[in-house]
């Protein structure tokens, strides 16, 4: 039986500034690469034709064609993870297992229960931050305790990446990937000969999305490599859903596709709002970390008094984009079609569902979660109580997006509501679903009445 280190692949699909590989290569032992397509997860998903599994699937026949060509292999397998380790255990004398955090409650259950198989093994299980730039409570007020407010996290977050810039600078081993610090940025890997090459009869082969019970979706995705001057002019850009404004990377920070160290190192260099973006995303993962609650239940707890009217007739207008409003409509069938949705309209459309319909923000993340190819709990969770008014940071609850004054400032000519929405202004667009000031008196008189009784 061979002695392996094992390097888990999950939310980190690259060879190139991969902390936990990094890590196991540099032990100088064998590593044999390998991913899990997770029948707990995708056994969940609504459809059998969803874009994420396809896009994972294309990454790791990626991933498989690099490692062969450095001598190696990945191996796949599909399966509840539990029960695949357990398996591998029993192929393998594994000395050890390496990988990257995970956040997400399931997540964290997952990687405890593997934790404890492997333990009872003699197995070690290492893992390591790489899909974050500070994690958990890496940026803290002076006392320690966690932000819950963006502003003075950001400038803490910038204090402490200004620190770990300078430590790259001064590190002569930094340039050539041997710097033990993990201070910024890696090259791919110590030495291509750490890796070894693993050839068992069938071990080596990707299950097709058909053995899976999936088909393609037919929905292109974005590169993952954006121009210099699209993100120079991000501040500029990125509120006009018309035009190529924003750098659609938020599907390769979610699988891992990229380094987001290397795009923090670039924006700290061109543009401060696009660095601004990559520490939301930080802080949401942050908060989630600190306060789990906030995957079920408001993050301040008070607006859980909120008497939401749900009507599943409105819910279903705006999921198809029929509200009678053109950019909450533009919004909702560019998601629908696309698995996209612009950063400007998501919190329009968002705040839309969430105050003029006055419908849970836990539908709206829910439906968000099942359509858009960026997904991330975290992160999707923090926007949508942002715009509820209930989380960390929030939008305050008076504070109600005006429809028709955003398509006016952010799509004046409506070229992206003629994009998608090709018959408004015609008799076949219907009428709005509701009055924009009835329903805004509405919605602040529901939310005080619920703050009252918190």
């Amino acid at each position: 039986m061979e002695q392996v280190t094992i390097f888990w692949f999950r939310r980190d699909l690259r060879l190139e500034d991969n902390a936990g590989l990094y890590r196991a290569l540099k032990t100088g032992r064998p590593v044999l690469p390998l991913f899990i397509f997770d029948t707990t997860i995708l056994d969940k998903l609504p459809s059998r034709a969803d874009a994420r599994v396809e896009f994972i699937h294309q990454e790791i026949e990626r991933l498989h064609g690099e490692l062969e060509a450095l001598g190696s292999t990945l191996l796949v397998r599909h399966g509840n993870p539990l029960e695949v380790w357990k398996e591998l255990l029993r192929e393998w004398d594994v000395q050890a297992v390496y990988t990257n955090h995970d956040y997400e409650p399931s997540a964290k259950d997952r990687d405890a229960a593997v934790a404890e198989l492997l333990s009872e093994n003699d197995t070690e299980f290492r893992t390591y931050k790489d899909q974050v730039i500070f994690e958990k409570l890496e940026v803290t007020k002076a006392d320690g305790d966690p932000y819950v407010v963006f502003t003075p996290y950001s400038r803490a977050w910038k204090a402490k990446l200004e620190e770990k810039l300078v430590e790259v600078e001064e590190d002569p081993d930094a340039k050539n990937g041997q710097s033990d610090k993990l201070s910024f940025y890696l090259k791919p890997y110590p030495n291509e000969r750490y890796f070894d090459h693993f050839h068992q009869t069938g071990s080596t082969e990707i299950p097709s999305l058909a053995d899976m019970g999936f088909e393609p979706a037919g929905i292109p995705f974005p590169d993952r490599e954006v121009s210099r001057e699209l993100i120079r002019n991000y501040d500029r850009t990125r509120d006009y859903p018309a035009i190529e404004g924003t750098s659609r990377l938020g599907l390769h920070f979610r699988f891992g596709t990229i380094s987001i160290r290397e795009k923090a190192r670039r924006a700290a260099k061109l543009n401060g709002t696009f660095l601004n973006e990559l520490i939301w995303r930080d802080f949401y993962a942050m908060i989630m970390d600190n306060f789990p609650h906030v995957v079920e239940r408001s993050f301040r707890e008070k607006y859980d008094q909120i008497e939401w009217r749900n009507n599943e007739q409105e819910f279903r207008a705006w999921c198809a984009g029929e509200t009678g409003y053109p950019i909450v409509d533009a919004g909702m069938r560019e998601l629908n079609t696309t698995g996209y949705m612009h950063n400007r309209v998501r919190m329009v459309t968002a705040s839309f569902l969430t105050k003029h319909l006055l419908i849970d923000w836990r539908w709206g993340e829910a439906y968000f979660a099942e359509k858009l190819l960026d997904y991330e709990l975290a992160s999707n969770n923090g926007g949508w109580q942002w715009a509820a008014g209930s989380g960390t940071d929030a939008a305050p609850y008076f504070r109600i997006f005006n429809p028709e004054s955003q398509l006016k400032k952010f799509d004046k000519e409506l070229r992206y509501v003629k994009e998608w929405v090709p018959e408004y202004g015609t008799k076949d667009y219907p009428a709005p679903i509701v009055d924009h000031k009835m329903a805004r008196e509405r919605c602040l008189a529901t939310y005080k009445a619920a703050l009252d009784r918190g």
